[in-house]
């Protein structure tokens, strides 16, 4: 077992028994991300391959991938106190909340104050298996770990459990959520034992091709993929093009995941916009039926592993008191959501597992 014993170089945190672990330390594991990057100063998770990020066209889109969205840091310790230090970033203004996970279990959330700080109280004494899960929205960048000054820290176990990969847009990021493991993606991983990847872009699901490649080249046992919103917001295809361009984009998903249940969610309500057209020239309803197609096709075609998952079953007329703005769910309708979609993830898993 290799421990970080590093001293701090946090002159403030040294006077108060505490010492920080540099965001990059080896000894610390960062989880549902495609790739890293750090820096002297910070690190942060992408969702996107970084490396490439040029054949990823669009600022939103991309800064979107930088967001920390299913991105949590794991590690072993015996720590009394867990803890770190974020780079503010001016113009971000969003409240940003940080989840401890103990053993598996959620121990606490808080904010990250204007200096970029947070800590949790006092844990329980012994070895134990941390996860802090990041903000899920706005722009966060990690640059140090902090533990009390006399802790041992090592890297947590590989992790066997299924992987959980979900695709979709703002609902799919899920700003308003509680906390970051209180997202509709978060609540069903953790529910269900899986290990998360989530590539919700808010404003972004536009069924890009090199989206659906990397999806296609991903590790998944289990996949959901909530296709529509965005379409009918900003108008990407029409009634004549948005067909086929799902069903490119599932088929590439299918090609390195044969076998693998894959889930396939029509928009939830939107009651201002069910039967009215929006840029797309289609109404949410009829961008819902066209989803619909989609996958009865596929599955005509031979996939037996594809399934819809009509959204109003998920988040229907009678939850729209739970629509902040018409468009996303606030922080109970992303906990309806969950409650909604994890027994369909679990029927559609359990003969793999």
């Amino acid at each position: 077992m290799s421990t970080s014993e590093e001293p701090t170089t946090n002159p403030r945190h040294a006077a108060s028994g505490r010492r920080e672990l540099r965001s990059d330390d080896p000894v610390l594991s960062w989880a549902g991300v495609v790739e890293m990057e750090h820096t002297p100063e910070w690190s942060r998770g992408w969702r996107l391959p970084l490396r490439r990020i040029g054949l990823f066209p669009g600022d939103d889109l991309r800064f979107r991938a930088g967001m920390q969205a299913g991105v949590r840091v794991e590690f072993d310790t015996d720590a009394r106190i867990v803890g770190g230090r974020a780079v503010p970033v001016s113009d971000d203004a969003e409240t940003q909340i940080v989840d401890l996970v103990v053993d598996g279990r959620l121990a606490g959330s808080v904010p990250v104050g204007a200096s970029g700080d947070f800590s949790f109280g006092e844990l329980p004494a012994g070895e134990k298996s941390v996860e802090l899960w990041l903000p899920q929205f706005g722009d966060f960048r990690l640059a140090a770990v902090e533990v009390d000054a006399a802790a041992r820290v090592w890297p947590a176990s590989p992790s066997r459990r299924p992987r959980l990969l979900t695709y979709g847009s703002s609902i799919t990021q899920c700003r308003t959520a509680a906390s970051p493991t209180r997202t509709w993606p978060a609540i069903v991983a953790r529910e269900l034992d899986l290990d998360l990847t989530c590539l919700g872009f808010a404003g972004e699901c536009h069924l890009d091709p090199m989206v659906g490649r990397m999806i296609r080249d991903l590790p998944a046992d289990v996949l959901v993929a909530c296709l529509g919103i965005n379409v009918y917001g900003q108008g990407t295809f029409t009634k004549r093009s948005f067909l086929p361009a799902m069903l490119g984009l599932l088929s590439t998903i299918r090609d390195g995941h044969p076998g693998v249940p894959l889930i396939v969610m029509s928009p939830i309500v939107s009651p201002e916009r069910e039967n009215t057209a929006g840029a797309s020239g289609m109404s949410l309803a009829g961008m819902r039926a066209q989803v619909g197609e989609a996958v009865q096709l596929l599955r005509e075609d031979g996939d037996k592993d594809i399934q819809l998952l009509d959204g109003l079953d998920v988040f229907g007329p009678g939850q729209a008191h739970m629509l902040g703005d018409g468009v996303h769910p606030n922080a109970d309708g992303y906990a309806h959501m969950a409650g909604s979609i994890t027994p369909v993830v679990r029927m559609a898993f359990a003969p793999a597992r």
